[in-house]
């Protein structure tokens, strides 16, 4: 159940957890569209906050996600949630994580046609925004 996956020549390792017959060698394939959704966001909101001089401190994201019961087991809902430290100014940060996930991020666009993706953004430890991603009709197929 583990496999080597090479990008570029970038080695990566997938596999299942051992309750599927893995041995947790790596993560699985849904865990690395989990990651894929917060690291294309990431360089996204890191870029435009570059772009218009906000000097942060600290970036982390995290993605909590819940999956369907039936097969094909796919994600329902998921909320990715900013954490970033330093004087940023709020209205910056929410327009950048509101252009990534509007405009932009070409990972969350394909998920968020299957499933719910939700955002909080906290600056400082303070909740300054929060709202579901919706990307422009016009991009839709």
């Amino acid at each position: 159940m583990s496999f080597a996956l090479d990008n570029r020549g970038i080695k990566t390792v997938t596999d299942a957890t051992p309750e599927a017959g893995g041995h947790d060698a790596g993560p699985t394939p849904k865990e690395l569209v989990l990651n894929a959704m917060l690291g294309c966001t990431a360089m996204d909101v890191v870029s435009i906050l570059r772009k218009t001089r906000q000097e942060f401190t600290a970036f982390t994201m995290d993605n909590e996600a819940e999956k369907t019961a039936d097969h094909p087991i796919h994600f329902k809902t998921s909320l990715l949630t900013f954490r970033v430290e330093g004087p940023v100014a709020s209205d910056k940060l929410l327009k950048a994580v509101e252009a990534s996930l509007t405009k932009y991020c070409g990972v969350n666009y394909m998920i968020s046609l299957s499933c719910e993706i939700s955002y909080l953004v906290l600056l400082n430890g303070s909740e300054v925004g929060r709202g579901k991603v919706a990307f422009s009709p016009q991009m839709a197929p």
